[in-house]
């Protein structure tokens, strides 16, 4: 500043928006990241039967043969 004044040109600081985002992308991912992978088997919560697990098709969805209950994963 030429005298002290006060009167100098402005500074350039830090550009709005100029962060390094971070923060972002830490989840696990869409739906909770909770998958089980392809192993494992379905289980009746009611009369506990239990088969094995088929890929691509959720225990949730499959009926229990014995007693009809939906099934669930275990």
């Amino acid at each position: 500043m030429p005298g002290g004044d006060g009167t100098g040109p402005d500074g350039q600081g830090p550009v709005a928006g100029s962060g390094r985002g971070r923060g972002q992308g830490q989840g696990r991912g869409l739906g909770g990241g909770f998958a089980q992978g392809p192993g494992g088997e379905c289980r009746c919560p009611n009369c506990g039967h239990r088969e094995p697990h088929q890929l691509g098709a959720p225990c949730y969805n499959k009926k229990c043969p014995k007693c009809g209950s939906p099934m669930t994963r275990a």
